[in-house]
């Protein structure tokens, strides 16, 4: 079997994710959506692929899906089975996988989802045929996705800007990528039919624009390592800070931070 060129990159992000959990309150509310668009009813077999800490999950649980979470991060894969327990929603089976890889047969959900997920894994291509493979003929794919446009998209250029950079043989492609319709459409191609968008905002309540950048340093692995690499550069790691800040500032309203997510679904062919 080939060695994964993005291994490395995979285990910094196992480690990473491990900090998200206490996110799952902001996204609660869009998993809701995602949920009732993706159009998930009683007696479908559900697939929720990268599911954190299960909300989407435990969602579609809760409409009467048989449900499937997959995660490669096990502390956030105890968290989710934590909330499944609390929700009373014994219809969940959760599993550690890698959504570039998925542990499951062709065809075999009716409904495969993903919240904020399956556009971290480091090859969107691969990403992509999986979760059309795993996807039965004529049954749904939906997912949502952060745009490059807006608050969350545009954080992840900052903060990426502070990274350094990838090894040439393993670039990952960028995730807010997967928010723009028109490279979604190509990399669904012409496996799928009538494709969609509906989009949302996300609200993540903030006294000010500096407590939402707190919030993010403790969250965010990709900050905690920028930094410990600029442990000696306090300027530096102040400029960063002051960035996030700027940018908070600019969707901050009523002590709310506004994250426009976009939602997307087509029909397997």
């Amino acid at each position: 079997m080939a060695t994964d060129p993005f291994a490395e990159l995979k285990a910094k992000q196992r480690e990473s994710w491990a900090l998200f959990a206490p996110i799952e309150q902001m996204t609660t509310p869009v998993s809701g959506h995602l949920v009732r668009f993706a159009g998930v009813r009683s007696g479908m077999k559900v697939l929720d692929v990268a599911c954190g800490t299960g909300v989407a999950a435990i969602t579609a649980a809760r409409a009467g899906a048989t449900v499937t979470g997959l995660d490669f991060a096990p502390e956030l894969l105890a968290r989710a089975k934590e909330n499944a327990a609390i929700a009373e929603a014994d219809a969940v089976t959760w599993k550690e996988g890698d959504a570039e890889n998925l542990p499951f047969r062709d065809g075999e959900f009716d409904v495969v989802l993903s919240q904020f997920g399956h556009m971290f894994a480091p090859r969107a291509q691969v990403t992509a045929d999986e979760l059309l493979r795993v996807c039965k003929p004529g049954g749904t794919v939906a997912f949502s996705t952060w745009p490059p446009q807006f608050m969350t998209g545009r954080v992840f250029a900052l903060v990426g800007s502070y990274l350094p950079p990838p090894p040439p043989t393993a670039k990952p492609d960028p995730p807010p990528q997967w928010g723009d319709t028109t490279v979604i459409r190509e990399r669904l191609g012409p496996r799928v039919r009538d494709l969609v968008h509906d989009t949302g905002t996300m609200r993540w309540p903030a006294l000010s624009p500096q407590h939402y950048r707190q919030a993010m340093e403790s969250t965010s692995g990709p900050i905690l390592q920028i930094r410990k690499n600029l442990a000696n550069d306090a300027k530096k790691y102040q400029e960063l800070q002051r960035g996030i800040e700027a940018l908070a500032s600019t969707y901050f309203t009523d002590n709310v931070v506004r994250m426009d997510y976009l939602l997307t679904r087509a029909t397997k062919i």
